[in-house]
């Protein structure tokens, strides 16, 4: 079988590429998986990267989406200290110590904080108006280039199929024709094989029919004398023995 023949070659070392999947048969026999996993197995081992095959590309740049955040808080882990605690003092109005509440400065720094905080509560009231007001537009715009880009997705898809599909069919249709041819072939092959025998087994009989005939005349009769140019050769069959006496019986009137 043509497979079995190929993980041999291939597990030689050779490399012969011959295999046709829609028409070739015993994939499925014990061994053919077994030895496909041993080649992968041996490629594997044997093989050794000579080539940065990724050379052509950009060197990665593995900091570049990180924020100063980001890499304050990679060093915290690295250097394994504990996570700081969230602080609410930005949302708390403390008023002044006691003993600075007739300090003039620590009562500004209190009314500083109200005042910010009071923005910031206002700025989240302006947001939270804003986001009544266009949030459902904004919401529906954002959906919309979704859908685009889902419908321009699934376009691709689909035509990265069809030339998935097209490819699988000519793929399909050449080895079903070489199929075809091959069989056309061996069929041809097996014909031509089994003439030889036949004929093989003709002149084995022929052979035989000669010998016979030598003994039963008491005369050696060579076994490759080549008949005379005007007469036809002897077919075996049932009339051999017949053939065989004329030619003898010509044969010793010559010689008379």
């Amino acid at each position: 079988m043509r497979t079995e023949e190929n993980l041999k070659a291939l597990m030689g070392g050779e490399v012969i590429v011959d295999a046709l999947p829609y028409i070739d048969q015993g994939y499925d026999e014990p061994g053919v998986r077994e030895a496909a996993l041993a080649m992968v197995e041996e490629e594997t081992r044997r093989y050794r990267p000579t080539k940065n095959y990724l050379e052509h590309l950009p060197a990665l740049n593995i900091n570049a989406f990180e924020t100063e955040v980001m890499k304050h808080e990679f060093e915290r882990m690295q250097n394994r200290l504990p996570m700081e605690v969230l602080t609410m003092k930005r949302y708390e109005l403390p008023p002044p110590p006691p003993g600075k509440m007739n300090d003039l400065t620590a009562w500004n720094e209190s009314v500083e904080n109200s005042s910010a905080q009071l923005e910031h509560q206002a700025t989240r009231i302006c947001n939270l108006e804003l986001m009544m007001e266009y949030g459902c537009e904004a919401w529906k715009s954002y959906l919309e280039i979704l859908v685009q880009l889902l419908a321009a997705a699934q376009k691709q898809l689909q035509g990265l199929r069809k030339q998935i599909q097209e490819v699988n069919w000519q793929r399909k249709s050449m080895q079903t024709q070489g199929g075809e041819k091959l069989r056309a072939l061996e069929a041809q092959w097996v014909g031509l094989v089994s003439k030889n025998y036949e004929i093989e087994q003709a002149c084995v009989h022929l052979e035989e029919e000669i010998q016979k005939s030598s003994l039963s005349e008491g005369k050696g009769v060579e076994v490759n004398d080549v008949p005379e140019e005007d007469q036809e050769p002897a077919v075996p069959g049932s009339n051999a023995t017949e053939a065989m006496s004329i030619e003898i019986t010509h044969q010793e009137e010559q010689q008379a």
